[in-house]
């Protein structure tokens, strides 16, 4: 089932989310909504606070070359566990930010751990786009946004032109 993806600002994209104490049906279930609604959007990433879920979930799927069989990634309670010092900078867009972009710099690879939809506990390293990805829906679920990344006077930009597109979608 698709859900309704948040649109900043809104106060639940700025609230720390809360472990995910035991995996229940329920939360299987968000999962797969959530995997639904980000392919639907289409974005390669969604978080549990993006659909108005405060527990430690984000779903991703970077896997961008024509043909090539999806990689959907389900992680509750992700956590980095180590950092490059290596740097890189990709262009991040936000589902709850549509059409805004801004360039936004962190570690070149991180190594990740979280428990998978059956329970069981999973790590990886990742590099590039996965590596990007991860690490901008962890910050999701620490109530922090790619813009917070950026200057106040871009970021203020942002913001206005999101208040606006909310107003449009209102009178819609």
């Amino acid at each position: 089932m698709k859900r309704p993806i948040l649109i900043h600002p809104d106060p639940r994209l700025k609230k720390a989310c809360a472990p995910v104490p035991d995996l229940s049906d329920d939360l299987r279930a968000l999962a797969d909504d959530m995997l639904e609604t980000m392919y639907d959007a289409p974005g390669i990433g969604l978080a549990a606070p993006q659909v108005g879920v405060l527990n430690r979930l984000i779903v991703l799927d970077c896997v961008k070359e024509e043909g090539a069989a999806p990689r959907p990634l389900i992680m509750f309670n992700p956590e980095i566990t180590a950092r490059s010092d290596e740097q890189s900078t990709y262009e991040e867009g936000c589902l709850s930010i549509p059409e805004q972009y801004a360039d936004v710099t962190r570690p070149a690879e991180v190594s990740v751990r979280w428990i998978d939809r059956d329970g069981n506990p999973q790590s990886e390293d990742f590099t590039g786009l996965w590596a990007t990805c991860v690490q901008h829906e962890i910050d999701h679920l620490d109530g922090k946004l790619f813009i917070d990344y950026l200057g106040a006077m871009k970021r203020q930009m942002i913001t206005r032109k999101m208040q606006k597109l909310k107003r449009e979608k209102a009178r819609a």
